[in-house]
């Protein structure tokens, strides 16, 4: 992708610095403050490509002693919708229509995300259906999300 957006660049100026992307994370959490709640950290974060992990802490544990259900889907949006931020074109937008999550086994250690984006044309306006795992630190998949995405064009300034 030959684009660059404000929050790419962003992400590029703090990758430059030892903590740029746990400085980032919490950037987001601030925004959205709802994310703050699981405190992610983003440890790969790049056009087309972002890992998050999730430490596991009693705050987003379970009666079971593991990682809750919803922790893990709070993960997968923090995940996805930064994630098509930093993709997207700077003349696009996204609004996300969805989120269908399985989970598929207990998560008793901390939890890393994934999503790849491919073969999008952030020219046009579509549906974009974005496909992020989660592991734990096994290598075990414990659960996996599908996000519908809306991208379309940004309305024209008024003015």
């Amino acid at each position: 992708m030959s684009h660059r957006n404000k929050v790419h660049s962003l992400v590029e100026k703090l990758k430059g610095y030892p903590a740029g992307l746990w400085l980032f994370s919490r950037m987001v959490c601030f925004k959205a403050p709802y994310f703050g709640s699981i405190r992610p950290t983003f440890t790969v974060l790049e056009p087309g490509k972002g890992v998050a992990r999730l430490r596991k802490r009693r705050k987003v544990t379970n009666h079971l002693g593991t990682v809750h259900a919803i922790a893990m889907a709070n993960l997968c949006e923090f995940l996805g919708g930064t994630l098509m931020e930093v993709s997207i074109a700077p003349n696009m937008r996204w609004i996300p229509k969805g989120m269908d999550i399985r989970y598929l086994a207990k998560a008793s250690t901390d939890v890393i995300a994934s999503c790849d984006i491919h073969d999008i044309d952030w020219r046009e306006t579509e549906d974009v259906v974005l496909a992020v795992s989660v592991h734990d630190t096994a290598g075990t998949l414990v659960a996996t999300a599908e996000i519908p995405m809306y991208v379309s064009p940004k309305p024209a300034k008024r003015g």
